[in-house]
């Protein structure tokens, strides 16, 4: 399929979950903990789902599940199966970028599919949103799944298996600057969004409600990502931003204060939303469009995630 320069005006919007149904483990990135990837399954056969195992792979690869052919393999194989309904990542960490390249998008668009994860799955959830509309879920991965708190599970099954997802109300949230927008939701992890920059399957930000989240990043490091997105003109057409956890990533409030220098007009931005690689994880839909209600900060999802 002809890469597009814009994503499809109308998005493509998976089929939802319901029990019973099967959800295709695809070993994306880097390897896995068995003792989290053994949880993570009884997570899932707890809420009765099935579970499509990956083929086991050599792992002669220090930082990789596998070559990138067995990890591409694995994805298309899942993705070609009819019986599997989602496609949950395994892990994060590093691979994903060296797939995306290579995904068969015209499989993607005939037949398409939740796929949920996050971390350095964000090339995945956004470079298959732009060139296909396909709507995808920014939720945690297979090995992440038995440390989620109880509010972010809720919300996990509330999303995939409901077509009108429920607005957030995070209790804990800071308004750093008033304001209600609307916009397309899209974003995930700043250190992968910065890598993606001139490559075709960076998000087109112009008109966006923006989130981002990190990890293991001092502040320095942060400030020169944000300062990266800023003077390659991609923070100038956002109309709001939502700043998740940036979990060990030092003094939290240097960021925000950075984020304020930085986004000097007058849009919204929110802070310690849950959204991240801590226990507070929500599953946010990309591509969806959203308000951010400044009155009493909420984010509403004012369209379906999910087919019928």
């Amino acid at each position: 399929m002809k890469k597009t320069a814009n994503p499809p005006s109308i998005p493509l919007l998976p089929p939802g979950l319901k029990k019973g149904d099967t959800i295709g483990l695809a070993p994306l990135a880097g390897p896995w903990d068995d003792q989290k990837f053994s949880a993570g399954i009884s997570f899932l056969t707890d809420l009765d789902f099935k579970i499509r195992l990956p083929p086991n792979s050599d792992r002669r690869f220090p930082y990789l599940a596998g070559s990138d052919q067995y990890r591409l393999d694995c994805f298309h194989e899942l993705w070609r199966d009819p019986e599997i309904s989602a496609i949950m990542a395994i892990r994060g960490g590093y691979g994903c970028l060296r797939l995306i390249d290579a995904i068969d998008l015209d499989l993607i668009k005939k037949h398409p599919k939740i796929l949920v994860g996050f971390s350095d799955v964000t090339v995945l959830l956004n470079g298959l949103y732009r060139h296909t509309g396909l709507i995808t879920f920014h939720g945690p991965m297979l090995t992440t799944l038995a440390g989620m708190d109880k509010e972010s599970i809720e919300k996990f099954l509330l999303c995939l298996t409901h077509r009108e997802t429920p607005a957030l109300r995070p209790n804990r949230l800071k308004i750093l600057r008033r304001g209600t927008a609307r916009g397309r939701l899209l974003g995930g992890n700043l250190t992968i969004l910065s890598h993606l920059i001139g490559t075709s399957y960076e998000p087109s930000l112009t008109d966006s409600i923006l989130f981002i989240e990190d990890i293991g990043e001092q502040p320095y490091r942060i400030d020169r990502m944000l300062t990266q997105l800023k003077l390659a003109g991609r923070l100038k057409g956002i109309r709001g931003l939502i700043l998740g956890d940036f979990t060990n990533c030092g003094n939290i409030e240097q960021i925000w204060d950075r984020v304020l220098e930085l986004l000097d007009r007058s849009i919204p931005i929110w802070a310690d939303f849950p959204v991240g690689h801590g226990e507070h994880n929500m599953t946010l839909p990309l591509g969806v469009e959203v308000k951010m209600d400044g009155g009493n900060g909420s984010l509403i999802f004012c369209q379906p995630c999910l087919g019928k």
